[in-house]
Order: C-alpha cells, then sequence, then structure tokens
C-alpha cells in the first residue's frame, strides 16, 4: 500500500511538472510569437530588394526599408524609413536611347505609444511624411493621435486596431496644396503560419474632408537563419480625389532580403 501511494505521489508530481513546464513553454511561445521585444531593447530590420530588366524591356527597380522598434517601461517607439524608384530605358524622338525615372517615392514615419494598464493598450502619436514624385500628391504628411489595442489573439494570429483624429498637408501634381483634419483608422494582422513562416496584412485609412487616402500591403516571410528572412509583398496606395490625368491607385510587388538585428 505504501509503495503504491509514493507511485501515486510521484505520478501527480510529475503530471503537475508537466503541466507547468507546458504553460511556461506556451507562455514563452506566446511572447516570442509575434516578435515581441524586451523592455529596455532595440529591435530594427532592414530589406532590400532590386529587379532588373533585360531584353525587349530595359529598366532596374530598387525599394528598402529600415524599420526600428524600441520598448521601455512605459513607451513603445517605432521609426520607419523606406525608399522606391524605377528607371525605364526609353527611345526619344531621335531614335536614341535614354533612361528615364518613372517611379521615385521616399517616406519617414515615427510613432510613440504610451502604455496603458491593460494588456496591448496604448496612446499613440504618429507622425509621416511621404515625398512622391510621380504620385498623384507629391508631398503628403500626416500628425494623428488616437488609441491603439489588440482585437484578438490566440496561439497564431493577432489583430491590432488603432482609431483617432488627425491632421494632414498636401501638395497634390497640379502643385495645388490641401490640408484639414481627418479620422484615422488602421488594423494589422499576423499570422504564423508555422515555425518559419509569417503572413501579415495592414491597413490604414485617413478619411478627410476632401480625400480618403488608404494603404494597405500583404506580405509573407519566410525565416532563411537566425537574423534573415525572404519577403513577398503586395502594397497599394489609393486616394479618392486625384487629378484628372492621375490614378487613383498605385501598386508595387516586391522580393526583398530582411535582414533583423
Amino acid at each position: 500500500m505504501k509503495s503504491t501511494h509514493s507511485l501515486a505521489l510521484a505520478l501527480a508530481m510529475a503530471i503537475t511538472c508537466g503541466s507547468a513546464a507546458a504553460a511556461d513553454a506556451k507562455d514563452t511561445k506566446q511572447s516570442l510569437l509575434f516578435d515581441e521585444i524586451p523592455i529596455g531593447s532595440w529591435s530594427t530590420s532592414a530589406e532590400l530588394g532590386a529587379i532588373t530588366t533585360s531584353g525587349n524591356t530595359v529598366g532596374t527597380s530598387v525599394t528598402g526599408k529600415i524599420d526600428a522598434r524600441q520598448e521601455l517601461d512605459d513607451w513603445s517607439n517605432q521609426y520607419i524609413f523606406s525608399g522606391y524608384f524605377k528607371e525605364d530605358e526609353t527611345t526619344n524622338d531621335d531614335g536614341q536611347k535614354v533612361r528615364e525615372r518613372s517611379a521615385e517615392r521616399f517616406s519617414a514615419s515615427a510613432k510613440a505609444a504610451y502604455k496603458l494598464m491593460a494588456d496591448h493598450e496604448k496612446l499613440f502619436v504618429l507622425a509621416s511624411h511621404v515625398n512622391d514624385k510621380f504620385g498623384a500628391y507629391t508631398k503628403y504628411s500626416t500628425l494623428a493621435v488616437g488609441h491603439g489595442s489588440r482585437w484578438y489573439q490566440s496561439s497564431d494570429k493577432s489583430v491590432d486596431v488603432e482609431v483617432g483624429p488627425g491632421y494632414f498637408s498636401g501638395t497634390n501634381d497640379t502643385g495645388e496644396s490641401e490640408h484639414g483634419l481627418t479620422v484615422r483608422g488602421a488594423a494589422a494582422m499576423k499570422w504564423k503560419i508555422s515555425q518559419s513562416a509569417m503572413f501579415s496584412q495592414t491597413l490604414s485609412v485617413e478619411r478627410g474632408t476632401s480625400n480618403t487616402h488608404s494603404i494597405a500591403e500583404t506580405s509573407l516571410s519566410t525565416k532563411i537563419n537566425g537574423t534573415m528572412q525572404m519577403k513577398a509583398a503586395f502594397s497599394a496606395r489609393n486616394d479618392t480625389r486625384v487629378p484628372d490625368d492621375k490614378k487613383n491607385t498605385d501598386t508595387q510587388t516586391s522580393l526583398t532580403l530582411v535582414y533583423s538585428f
């Protein structure tokens, strides 16, 4: 009987320890699932992609991005810098081949978010600026404040949302200046497909009195090793009010190499 009690006690302890270890492992996996940053540290990623074509169509396009995030006790900060340009070889009226720039866009943004008591609840301020030489808006600046929260989270998915008022100032292709108040909404979804693959979808919409400005990106990232990833992405930028000679939507498809440090 004594041996039976000892065996039962040992089995109970093993189950308890196993459950605790599983819970710890689950918590660790959950914390690492969406690339959460330890307090007091930085996480930076740099991505670069280039496409060169020859033959009937000759051209070169380059895209790059730097995303730096900082995690403090009370604040989460993020700084993003990106650029894209494209050159095509064409034949002029004299029959000479010349290279012409057909796309040139640079953007920068900074966001500071103050952490509230609840997990993933934040108050934020966001500033962004875009220079797009060939876009419907050659310059577009935004300043916004608002509230952000994690709307959904499971073992392999998360959805974060933001909403708040803002102010924009822009110059369209004809040189006309526009500015006014906006209402901004944004959402970001992440889905960890496997230990090495992540699907992401982001969307931001700024609705003003004269224009609605939207940016969306769909991407799939696959780890090559501990610091390198391959990323395939499709992005779209849309403005509802544009000059007559411009299209409402600009799209970009890219394949980039991402280095994290």
